[in-house]
């Protein structure tokens, strides 16, 4: 991640991996037993989350608790940012045709630069 990339919050990840499978606020409130100022709430930072929560905004969402908290898995990896969750989001957009057209380009991009 370059230095000047900026770390997602806890809510903001929660927002944009909301986003990025297509989900009101509404609906990640009702699959989660919430009113949806709650998940509007969760979005800006302005509320905590018990583990409990955590777990079920992770499962509806499709993500680890990690992947929620952190925006990663383990420690050695790094936080998703911005730009790689709006890349996400595109790739998600796209027909199973064309993602694998993006595989190949994002492939060839990286061999040719040696890091992949």
């Amino acid at each position: 991640m370059e230095a000047d990339e900026p770390v997602l919050t806890l809510g903001a990840r929660i927002r944009a991996l909301r986003r990025a499978r297509g989900l009101t606020q509404d609906r990640l409130a009702s699959s989660t037993g919430v009113s949806r100022s709650a998940v509007a709430q969760w979005e800006s930072d302005r509320a905590g989350h018990s583990a409990g929560m955590l777990r079920r905004i992770a499962e509806v969402l499709g993500v680890s608790v990690g992947v929620l908290q952190k925006g990663w898995e383990g420690s050695a990896q790094q936080a998703l940012t911005p730009q790689e969750i709006a890349l996400l989001r595109l790739y998600r957009g796209c027909s199973p045709e064309d993602r694998s057209v993006l595989m190949h380009v994002a492939e060839r991009i990286a061999a040719s630069t040696g890091s992949f």
